[in-house]
């Protein structure tokens, strides 16, 4: 299922010109921003380990290099996962005719990752449905720049919908083979979160200890915001939910976070209208047609490096609306979730959660 990856507001993230001991004390970081994997990328650096005696030039030269080298990890997995990159682990599978293809072991495991969401969720989260999701175009604009968009023909709709079922993937070892020849793998529903966590584990090994990854939307914070060198504490980051009734330009609340992950999904910006109808860009793969869910929005949270399963949790809990949805994250350790319904009513996994309403 072709995700919406909704670019949450942090509220913490100060873009500085350095990162001296006057920035670490004062709770600054240095940011960087790029464009991968089809969405605007972040990552701020506050605090790192094997800093001391360095000028604050010196600081700052590191702290960029290890940002640099994390959107490389970014640009190396889409090369791989993408399914329109030709040449990439994806591609060559939807492309293959049936035959099995020899794959990275990481491939095989996002894949297998996805056919677990899609036990998890009956269904509901599928990534065979790669053939839908090209029928449907959510990013065309009129004349006067407002969303706009048409409706795929039945016939071909309904041919497309008849090759999704991920039960029809086969992995062996490295080798995967779709039953199906005419199936299409899709990981864009879950693929983002896994790089985020590998991006944050990079930015680890590097000593990073305080840092903010957003790969537009999926986000991971590393430890608590700028320690204070005095006396080595710090602050937790403060994450904004964007309010769905009014797009990014309002918060709906914010969350305290720690050494977290937290990823939203959401109906209320990908979507055009016909004749007062309102399509969004999150699919049934029984039907190939927007998914009918009572939500407008679901912001999973969990522990650091669980960002991968907070991607396809958010989007399986959208598809299945507040119930199934409320359900799934009750029944799993390790994972809360916001969820914000059509007449606006916000609904917590956990009334223990820490949730703070604007």
């Amino acid at each position: 299922m072709k995700k919406f990856f909704t670019i949450l507001l942090m509220l913490t993230i100060l873009i500085i010109p350095q990162l001296g001991c006057n920035a670490q004390e004062n709770n600054q970081g240095i940011e960087k921003t790029g464009f991968y994997l089809d969405t605007v990328c972040r990552i701020t650096v506050y605090s790192m380990e094997g800093t001391e005696g360095m000028s604050d030039e010196e600081k700052e030269k590191e702290a960029l290099l290890k940002i640099t080298e994390a959107f490389k990890i970014c640009d190396r997995y889409e090369k791989k996962l993408s399914r329109t990159i030709e040449g990439s682990d994806i591609y060559n599978i939807n492309h293959a005719g049936g035959k099995a293809v020899t794959v990275d072991e990481e491939t095989v495991r996002v894949i297998k990752k996805g056919m677990e969401f899609g036990d998890l969720s009956g269904g509901a989260f599928d990534i065979t449905i790669g053939r839908v999701s090209d029928l449907w175009n959510f990013h065309e604009e009129d004349e006067e720049g407002k969303k706009a968009g048409t409706l795929p023909d039945e016939n071909e709709l309904a041919e497309a919908v008849s090759h999704v079922d991920y039960t029809k993937i086969e992995v062996e070892g490295n080798t995967v083979r779709l039953l199906d020849s005419e199936a299409e793998i899709d990981l864009g529903g879950i693929a983002k979160g896994y790089i985020a966590d590998k991006v944050a584990q990079y930015l680890e090994e590097q000593g990073v200890t305080s840092a903010v990854v957003d790969l537009g939307g999926n986000i991971v914070t590393i430890g608590e915001k700028g320690k204070s060198l005095e006396d080595g504490s710090g602050s937790e980051f403060v994450i904004g939910i964007a309010d769905p009734a009014f797009g990014r330009s309002q918060l709906l609340g914010t969350i305290p976070c720690r050494d977290k992950t937290l990823v939203t999904s959401g109906t209320y910006e990908r979507y055009f209208e016909i004749d007062g109808k309102k399509y969004h860009h999150v699919l049934d793969p029984r039907t190939g047609y927007p998914k009918d869910t009572d939500l407008l929005s679901v912001t999973v949270i969990g522990g650091k490096g669980h960002s991968v399963d907070c991607d396809g949790l958010s989007t399986a809990c959208l598809a299945l609306g507040l119930d199934d949805g409320l359900k799934l994250i009750q029944g799993m350790d390790g994972v809360e979730a916001v969820f914000v319904t059509a007449e606006g009513k916000v609904h917590l996994s956990d009334d223990e959660l820490n949730f703070n309403t604007n």
